[in-house]
């Protein structure tokens, strides 16, 4: 089930896309040839109006085909004045723009939902160590409310308990601190203050009281407003990760970083099967990344018409052809080179460790 509820994720950014794009032609006036989700081979095909209606074999995306999009298309004369290049530049950015426009709002969307009626999972003990203070003290689900008296992240928790140290300088292996952490917790609803020596650990450095923070407290939603800042800075966060993808491809550690459709359906797969509510929010991810991946200026991506478009607007007349094409040829190079990089790296993923969501 998990197998088919991930593609029918994927499946609804992709007709979301590409209505956009329809929607959009069909409100100019374009001639709307074909709206296919998924590539040919088409599987089934049914034609309603002036617009035929496709499913293909191939689940990689889907596409809108508009007349006249190759300005070299020879059309009936009754079409002529419908056809993508025969319209105004400002119709034609439109209607490219409105398909990576429809993932965005999509994904602002999803994100608001996410913390407005399901919340993200509190930060608390994820994993407890053996041989630490944590041991037979720390339970997986609790939650981290303060250090000493003072609240924080985990970043604040683990300088705190960083912070006691051994009476031996410098410390011995396992040497325990002269003083105790005073860790707040919340368990089960109620609060409670366990007093716990850190351990030094020699293999990072530091004073250790043996545990590991993961996502797994229970769930907090958020009030309208609040959701609605918290799904803004989270859309612009990934955003500006997003936008820095090619900077990746000139360092080999990042590069293994970037993750194609197949680490992205799995990803989902897995979520759905560890902690469905979270799909909303790993959807929203894909799509926002669907929309910036699109949006970068290399044909055949929506980003490359509307750069040829604006070139065209500036210039007050058509770009030849032939430079068009020799720019797609590049595009599509870049674009095949970003597919084998992300499947390679999915393919490694998934014989190696997987994607481990829980």
């Amino acid at each position: 089930m998990s197998w088919f509820l991930a593609f029918l994720g994927f499946a609804l950014l992709v007709i979301l896309h590409e209505a956009g794009h329809f929607m959009a032609a069909k409100a100019v006036g374009m001639r709307v040839e074909r709206f296919s989700l998924f590539f040919p081979p088409l599987l089934a095909r049914r034609r309603v109006g002036e617009t035929e209606y496709a499913i293909g074999a191939v689940p990689l995306g889907g596409y809108v085909k508009i007349s006249g999009m190759n300005p070299d298309e020879k059309l009936p004369p009754e079409v002529r004045d419908r056809a993508y290049h025969a319209q105004p530049v400002w119709k034609r950015m439109v209607v490219i723009a409105a398909g990576p426009g429809m993932n965005l709002v999509l994904a602002l969307l999803l994100l608001l939902a996410y913390f407005w009626f399901i919340g993200p999972r509190t930060v608390g003990v994820d994993q407890v160590q053996a041989g630490y203070p944590a041991h037979a003290q720390l339970r997986t689900g609790d939650r981290i409310v303060a250090v000493d008296g003072h609240a924080g992240g985990p970043t604040r928790a683990a300088s705190l308990i960083a912070a006691h140290r051994c009476a031996q300088s410098p410390p011995s292996p396992r040497c325990v601190a002269r003083t105790p952490a005073r860790v707040t917790i919340e368990r089960g609803g109620r609060r409670m203050t366990l007093a716990l020596r850190p351990i030094y650990d020699p293999a990072t450095k530091r004073m250790r009281l043996g545990f590991r923070y993961g996502d797994t407290g229970p769930r907090r939603t958020e009030p309208l407003g609040k959701a609605a800042g918290s799904a803004i800075s989270s859309f612009g966060y990934i955003a500006g990760k997003t936008v820095t993808l090619p900077a990746k491809f000139f360092s080999a550690k990042q590069r293994k970083q970037i993750h194609g459709v197949v680490g992205s359906y799995e990803s989902t797969r897995q979520t759905i099967v560890h902690d469905t509510p979270d799909v909303i929010g790993v959807l929203a991810v894909i799509s926002l990344a669907l929309a910036i991946v699109n949006l970068f200026p290399f044909l055949p991506l929506d980003g490359g018409h509307i750069f040829w478009a604006a070139v065209e607007k500036v210039r007050r007349r058509p770009v030849p052809l032939w430079v068009m094409e020799r720019s797609g040829v590049v595009g599509f190079a870049l674009v095949i080179v970003v597919f084998i990089i992300g499947f390679t790296n999915d393919i490694n993923t998934l014989t190696g460790k997987g994607f481990q969501v829980r």
